[in-house]
């Protein structure tokens, strides 16, 4: 190898390392106290002829407004499959039970493919209706370019106060995307589909 190949090589893995880093600390839990951080159930309300929203190749259809304030369980970017133009990011919430660090110690949340999974290795710390009624996988569509940088930046453990409107959503080619409005469903098609209109962080006093 040359001298300008192996210092290309070298600087490489500098930043690579940097990167691997910076990545790692952006994106690192935040640390919580014990206790229920988000007790408050989602607030819904229903929306009868709402007007249609052009969202550029997608149209979507407003079924409900939304409020939920949710502790961050976990959050998944989405760059290359069919939805990643309208919905960058899901973001697993869990408010109520699932917002205690008590119940959560036990558990492990992954998310891939548009679905999150809520796993335990012995018994559950509460019955499983109670954790899946008390938490969701949110495809999250940023009503513009400052909400998607700030959905992007969240990080596992944060409290978020989300508010916008659940939709359906139809692309000029057919495809579609279909919201959740109850919190009681499970597996395909439980998710909310909501159209971020505002976001704001929780303060928690943190140890």
């Amino acid at each position: 190898m040359n001298i300008v190949g192996s210092w290309l090589l070298r600087a490489a893995v500098v930043v690579f390392i940097v990167n691997g880093a910076y990545t790692w600390w952006y994106d690192r839990p935040v640390t919580d106290p014990v206790g229920v951080l988000a007790p408050d159930e989602p607030q819904q309300a229903d929306l009868a002829g709402a007007a249609p929203i052009v969202h550029g190749r997608w149209t979507l259809t407003p079924r409900a407004r939304y409020d939920i304030t949710a502790r961050v369980l976990g959050h998944e970017r989405y760059r290359f499959d069919g939805l990643a133009r309208l919905v960058p990011v899901d973001l697993a919430l869990g408010w109520g039970p699932m917002s205690d660090n008590r119940i959560l110690a036990p558990l492990a949340v992954s998310q891939s493919g548009r679905f999150y999974w809520v796993h335990w290795s012995q018994a559950p710390p509460v019955p499983p209706a109670e954790i899946m009624r008390h938490s969701a996988n949110l495809h999250a569509i940023p009503a513009d370019r400052s909400t998607e940088a700030q959905l992007l930046r969240l990080r596992e453990g944060e409290v978020v106060r989300l508010t916008g409107e659940l939709v359906d959503g139809r692309r000029d080619d057919g495809a579609f995307i279909n919201t959740s409005l109850t919190r009681e469903d499970t597996g395909a098609g439980a998710c909310e589909v909501m159209l971020v209109e505002t976001l704001a962080r929780v303060a928690i006093e943190r140890p």
